[in-house]
């Protein structure tokens, strides 16, 4: 047991799959994915769009395929990205075929929609040639007709099914390299369906609540259901799905688990909700920063607090701390401790500087022991 047994996450075994050179389940770290909105015809636009999402910290990053122009552009786009690429799948077998040749690292399909049991053997074996993963992606918007009839709405039992029938189409070829999702807009039906799967199988599980929304009503609904299911120990790979820039959905995902204590990545930012107290402006102080500080990665912790009520307890836990003092003059912590004042004018510039340097010095202190174990 733990120093803080409230925090723990049990997490569900599951066996391990390698999408390109990123392990899934097992113990590896939970993967963050988003998905390209550029038409992949259009390498350039998708380039360049899949280097931001990198730099917002996508491990996996997945484009959808649906014509022929689309997987002829997917080799030149393999090529140019730092992660490994889901060539997203729909009904067209050939594209599978073809996004498998083309370098993808795993192809995100719907066995049951690919066609007839040759079809499905083709992909099987294109994938196996290539050395792709595949995940299962079943979906409440698009159930099939007969499990509709059975069950009368899309219910957790129907996309539990559904799964466990595309699960078998691979096992019976000997195919296992796959991750499943069961994703639904509702919240529970989601969750409930995730909970059901991971009973039944031992494979990795990837989590989203699908057509979630805007930027605010999507990530709400979001960090609900997926952390929900991440603090039960379920999901080893995670896709926001929001109406807003992909690499926003990067960001939401790795609030979501740093929230949990999961994966860390970046500035973990503490802050007051502002109050006629503040000894600043809080809330424009807190997304400037939060903007400027965007390329750390090394995790760390700032707090940003108005007044001096919960300022110097929240500043005790975090690596940098920031409260409000009367006369434009404001308490800067270093390691929890009281260290100097800033003046409003000089605040943003000095943190943003203070939080740089002590990310260059962990950094250092990391690669220091990193050589010395080697």
């Amino acid at each position: 047991m733990s120093v803080r047994p409230w925090r723990d996450i049990v997490r569900r075994p599951s066996r391990q799959i390698m999408v390109g050179n990123v392990p899934v389940g097992g113990d590896a770290p939970v993967t963050v994915q988003t998905m390209t909105n550029t038409a992949t015809s259009d390498a350039k636009a998708t380039i360049d769009q899949i280097r931001r999402c990198e730099e917002a910290g996508a491990d996996i990053i997945r484009v959808s395929c649906p014509d022929v122009e689309s997987t002829a552009a997917l080799k030149q786009i393999v090529r140019a990205s730092r992660v490994p690429l889901v060539a997203d799948i729909h009904f067209h077998y050939k594209r599978a075929l073809e996004a498998a040749d083309a370098g993808a690292a795993c192809l995100r399909i719907n066995p049951g929609n690919i066609g007839s049991a040759d079809r499905v053997n083709e992909v099987v074996n294109a994938a196996k040639a290539n050395g792709c993963a595949i995940r299962i992606g079943v979906n409440a918007g698009s159930l099939e007709k007969d499990l509709l009839e059975k069950y009368g709405e899309p219910c957790p039992e129907a996309l539990v099914e559904s799964a466990l029938d595309h699960i078998k189409l691979l096992q019976d070829r000997d195919f296992h390299e796959f991750k499943v999702a069961v994703k639904a807009s509702d919240v529970f039906l989601a969750v409930a369906a995730y909970q059901q799967l991971a009973d039944a199988v031992d494979c990795p599980l990837h989590l989203g609540i699908t057509e979630a929304g805007g930027f605010v009503g999507g990530t709400v609904k979001s960090a609900i259901g997926i952390g929900s299911l991440l603090w039960f120990g379920i999901g080893d790979t995670i896709r926001v799905s929001l109406s807003a820039e992909p690499e926003e959905e990067v960001r939401v995902g790795f609030e979501i688990l740093k929230a949990l204590g999961i994966r860390n990545r970046g500035v973990r930012v503490v802050s007051c909700p502002s109050c006629a107290r503040q000894g600043f402006d809080v809330i424009r102080t807190v997304q400037t920063l939060e903007e400027r500080l965007q390329h750390i990665r090394i995790p760390m912790s700032l707090s940003v607090l108005g007044c001096v009520v919960n300022g110097p307890g929240e500043a005790r836990e975090t690596d940098i701390g920031l409260t409000g003092g009367g006369n434009g003059k404001h308490m800067v912590y270093l390691s929890g401790v009281t260290d100097h004042t800033v003046s409003s004018e000089d605040m943003l510039d000095h943190i943003v500087k203070l939080v740089e340097a002590k990310a260059a010095e962990i950094e250092a202190v990391e690669s220091a022991a990193a050589q010395a174990a080697e």
